[in-house]
């Protein structure tokens, strides 16, 4: 037994090496156990301090002691050159908290320090704009030893800014909601707000004036409606369509507003956030009753205005905003030969232009699209564009385009073809005017209101002696006379011409003057007003009407004196015949009466022929004596009461046996109750026979059978009328001498007829003498009654 072990041993030993290699391997695996929690836990804190380094936050213990424990960045946070060890080192002069702030900070530490109290502050280090908020409480014993103080920083700058921000356009908000509230309140047209029950919940001012109502309150309380139920649709109805629909509806309504009735325009807006559902129906109401009346009235202005466009001679059409043709008067179409079809298809502005350049109603142009371009762009512009379009008919239009204020035209187009033509037609009058003023003998200047010379002829300049340039110039009256004085004979007469224009101008009265000038011309002048307020000057050369004047007066002179001198001769001879003719008669009377002895019948005879021979030749002296005084005008008549029906009566009976002799038939006309006149008797008498006697004489030879003398008489409370007349052959020779004043042969009757119409002046009554050639004469008398 004792070399060997015993199992008892071995056992044991095997046991206790069992156990030891359980023991190692317990404490092998105890060690890796042990080496993988430091691991782990050198992970996690490797973990955490990044954490705590990615954190918003930075945590800094203070000790007791005041020393400082933190990461680098609260050097950076601060601005600081390098790490604070030191709770002073916080403080800095440019960086780092300031005094106020420091000193802030460690009173908070103290806090915390005596009485565990936590606290938050909110700094701004120097320097910088970072705002740093500072969370603060006594530190964990496991942190830090006693006396110590966690402190939690975190950098709040864009949290403040925002915060900043939010509270500025919080405040923004509330001011715009505050101005639109009382914007809406103040609004003069009625607003509410209905929730999501249809409910009115809010309404302004004006809606409660409008439903007459006491006040916003009542009207929510007792719902007050402003717009009535209208085609079976109540404001309920239709703020409940407008949120079903989404989208604001509109429809125009009669409310009656303050117990007036009027038209209004009532809007329907749901509202509600994007995307979300709709919190409520925001509404308001406008009135439109001047609006519907202004349309009533702009309407009824347009018809009118269209009605007296067609009634325009100008072509007139209009096109809107989108260039359609809208309206065009009578003229216009007829113009642009438009049709109905052309208005009621509102057809464009372009295409009426390629139509009417093909209906030859538009100019030739060398580029058309450029040229229609062109036009089109008249819509665009901002003032009026005018044209003159020659059209290939030859018709001259004048077009003018106006932009309207809502983008549309006005086309206005005039024919001025007749206006033209009449232009071409005036240059022409105004050059034939220049050619014939030019060439006529009157010298012609016209002058205007204001007394400027206008126009003027060549031989007005001629007769002046004034160069064409300063004619040219428009002188005055006063200024162009004035230099031309020394061209008359009197200077001063210059002053006449100078008056005459000024009448003709300012008192638009005809004056005529004579001048004469230094060279002994002489001229009359005369000022004509014009129609258009000008004076017209006319200077006429007279000259040698005044020599041939002169000459006249002469003549006549003479012939006054030769008529003199013929009319005494006359009344000389009438006396010197009248004697032996008196001595003739009496001694022919004597041997009549029987004084010489009974006479045979031959010798009695011969007597009746001598003394019917001196009773004419007596006539015919006194004819010729009262003619000579008449036209010496000392003829007088003797005035006494004539019985007219006497003296006829005797004048026909003397007349009849010359008539019988001639073959003559002499009728008589006297009315019964012609009654007397006022004059002299033998003069009358004579008148009559010698109208009688030239009847007979002149009827006799033209008429071998037939001849007839009518002596006809009537008369009233006025006058008597004595009327002698022929169907002889007619002296409208003698008539017309007589008629000029001039004197005929005896042969002629014209004797008879001048000394009648003397006679008949002498009475104070007047003759008329008709003869026709072949047709007789016819000679009235008509006599007044008080002579």
């Amino acid at each position: 037994m004792s070399g060997t072990l015993s199992p008892t041993l071995l056992f044991a030993l095997g046991l206790f090496a069992a156990l030891w290699l359980l023991a190692g391997l317990w404490a092998a695996g105890r060690g890796i156990a042990m080496q993988r929690r430091a691991a782990f836990v050198a992970g996690q804190t490797e973990r955490l301090a990044s954490l705590v380094e990615a954190s918003p936050y930075l945590p800094v213990i203070v000790r007791g002691d005041w020393r400082v424990e933190a990461s680098e960045r609260l050097g950076r946070w601060l601005g600081l050159d390098r790490e604070p060890r030191d709770f002073d080192e916080l403080r800095g002069i440019d960086a780092g908290f300031d005094a106020a702030g420091h000193e802030a900070l460690r009173q908070a530490i103290l806090g915390a320090q005596r009485g565990a109290k936590p606290f938050t502050l909110s700094l701004k280090p120097q320097g910088g704009i970072r705002t740093i908020v500072i969370h603060g409480a006594a530190a964990p014993a496991a942190v830090g030893g006693p006396g110590s103080v966690l402190l939690w920083l975190s950098d709040a700058t864009d949290g403040q800014q925002a915060l900043a921000q939010a509270r500025g356009e919080r405040d923004e908000a509330m001011a715009a909601f505050e101005a639109l509230s009382g914007l809406i309140e103040a609004a003069p047209f009625p607003m509410w707000f209905r929730d999501t029950d249809l409910r009115l919940a809010l309404v302004n001012r004006a809606y409660v004036r409008a439903v007459e109502a006491k006040s916003a309150v009542a009207v929510i309380d007792g719902g007050i409606e402003l717009c009535e139920t209208v085609a079976g649709v109540s404001a309920a109805e239709a703020a409940d369509r407008a949120r079903a629909e989404g989208s604001a509806q509109l429809r125009t309504v009669p409310v009656t507003i303050e117990g007036e009735r009027r038209i209004m325009r009532v809007v329907d807006v749901p509202l509600a956030p994007e995307g979300g559902r709709t919190i409520g129906i925001a509404g308001y109401a406008i009135d439109i009753q001047e609006l519907e009346s202004e349309r009533g009235a702009h309407r009824r202005f347009a018809d009118t205005q269209r009605e007296l466009l067609d009634r325009m001679s100008a072509a007139v059409a209009q096109f809107g905003p989108d260039q359609a043709l809208v309206f065009a008067n009578q003229p216009f179409r007829r113009l642009f030969a438009l049709a109905a079809d052309d208005i009621d298809e509102a057809r464009p502005f372009a295409r009426l232009l390629d139509a009417w350049r093909e209906g030859g109603r538009t100019p030739e142009v060398r580029d058309y699209p450029e040229w229609r371009q062109a036009h089109v762009d008249w819509f665009a512009q901002a003032g009026a564009s005018e044209e003159d379009w020659l059209l290939r008919d030859g018709t001259h239009l004048r077009v003018v385009a106006q932009p309207t204020p809502d983008g549309g035209l006005l086309l206005i187009a005039e024919d001025r073809t007749e206006q033209v033509q009449l232009a071409g037609a005036r240059d022409t009058l105004l050059r034939v005017r220049t050619a014939t003023f030019d060439n006529l003998f009157e010298a012609i200047a016209v002058f205007a209101p204001d007394g400027r010379l206008h126009l003027w002829n060549q031989r007005f300049r001629r007769l002046w002696g004034v160069d064409e340039g300063a004619l040219a110039a428009h002188p005055r009256v006063d200024a162009l006379m004035g230099g031309l004085a020394d061209r008359l004979a009197k200077p001063n007469q210059i002053s006449i011409v100078q008056e005459v224009i000024r009448a003709a101008t300012l008192e638009r009265t005809q004056r005529v003057g004579e001048i004469r000038f230094a060279d002994g011309r002489h001229f009359d002048f005369a000022s004509i007003p014009l129609p258009d307020g000008n004076a017209l000057l006319i200077m006429l050369d007279v000259s040698d009407s005044r020599r041939m004047e002169s000459a006249l007066r002469e003549r006549n002179e003479a012939l006054e004196a030769a008529d003199k001198v013929k009319t005494a001769f006359l009344s000389r001879m009438s006396y010197e015949l009248r004697t032996p003719l008196t001595s003739i008669g009496g001694f022919g009377e004597m041997l009549q009466a029987g004084y010489a002895g009974k006479l045979a019948d031959q010798q009695q005879a011969y007597i009746d022929a001598i003394m019917d021979s001196v009773a004419v030749l007596g006539r015919q002296i006194d004819n010729v004596l009262d003619l000579a005084q008449g036209e010496a005008g000392t003829l007088a008549v003797e005035r006494a009461p004539v019985d007219i029906r006497a003296l006829l009566d005797g004048a026909l009976a003397d007349a009849r046996v010359f008539a019988a002799a001639e073959k003559v038939e002499l009728v008589g006309n006297i009315a019964p109750d012609l009654g007397s006149i006022a004059g002299d008797a033998p003069r009358l008498s004579r008148l009559v026979a010698g109208l009688l006697d030239n009847g007979v004489r002149y009827t006799a030879p033209a008429r071998k059978s037939g001849g007839r003398v009518l002596l006809h008489a009537a008369g009233d409370t006025r006058g008597i009328d004595i009327i002698v007349s022929d169907n002889g052959p007619g002296m409208p020779d003698a008539v017309a001498a007589v008629t000029k004043g001039q004197q005929a042969g005896t042969a002629s009757g014209g004797i008879g007829l001048a000394l009648a119409r003397q006679l008949v002046a002498a009475h104070g009554g007047t003759m008329e003498v008709v003869s026709e050639k072949g047709q007789g004469t016819l000679v009235r008398i008509s006599l007044p009654r008080g002579g």
